[in-house]
């Protein structure tokens, strides 16, 4: 096809997404993979030598052009962009799923030590995790997972990309909070884990058994009186 690497730059210019190789080979119609990839390159390989504004990068799975980070104050200033904002409590629940996924709300409160259920919710209604299905086993738990969202946000090519704790230790690579547009908030004061609501779930299919309230904690049984003298 003529004019095959503007024609990809036209459509990643108006995308308001990554747009992955896949999905260019289904609007360009007729045109191979290795085509596709080759002007893509091309691109990344032109943007990279001139060193403007913005560069083709590949994030959550697909490729966008991207404002270079050393830009990104006076873009800021122009667009006042809104940035994703969690709390403290929900920014560690958010990387003890992206580092464990699938994982279950029971096994995040093992890990946390608290009711995780309002701060999974508020990650649910953000769109930065999902729920993949249901876990085969008593109860039949949720199981939660990050989104490309989460990957757009966070701008990361795949969860490959996480970096590791050596990584940033050793390394230098920016954590988790560093390298998205996120503002951390302090948890509110005087919130205890058992006033958090939990997220909604879908009802299970007809014969599941619901997941079960964990038993109320037994009372103590109250002391003796103590022992007459003499």
């Amino acid at each position: 096809m003529d004019d095959l690497k503007n024609i990809i730059e036209a459509l990643l210019f108006v995308a308001d997404e990554p747009l992955s190789a896949e999905r260019l080979r289904q609007v360009l119609g007729p045109v191979e993979g290795a085509e596709i990839h080759a002007a893509l390159a091309q691109l990344r390989a032109e943007t990279e030598e001139r060193r403007g504004g913005f560069a083709l990068v590949e994030v959550a799975g697909g490729f966008q052009f991207r404002t270079r980070p050393e830009y990104g104050p006076w873009v800021k200033r122009l667009l006042d962009p809104r940035p994703v904002r969690l709390s403290k409590a929900a920014l560690e629940t958010l990387a003890i799923i992206a580092y464990k996924q699938p994982i279950i709300r029971a096994e995040i409160e093992h890990l946390r030590g608290v009711d995780c259920g309002g701060v999974l919710r508020q990650l649910l209604e953000r769109k930065l995790i999902r729920v993949l299905g249901r876990r085969d086993i008593p109860g039949r738990p949720l199981i939660y997972a990050t989104t490309k969202r989460f990957l757009e946000v966070f701008d990361l090519k795949d969860l490959n990309d996480l970096p590791t704790p050596r990584e940033i230790e050793e390394l230098g690579r920016p954590s988790l909070e560093e390298r998205g547009n996120i503002v951390i908030e302090p948890d509110e004061e005087g919130a205890s884990p058992s006033q958090e609501q939990a997220p909604p779930e879908p009802p299970p299919a007809a014969g599941e058994p619901e997941e079960p309230s964990p038993p109320p904690a037994p009372e103590e049984p109250p002391a003796s009186p103590p022992a007459p003298e003499g």
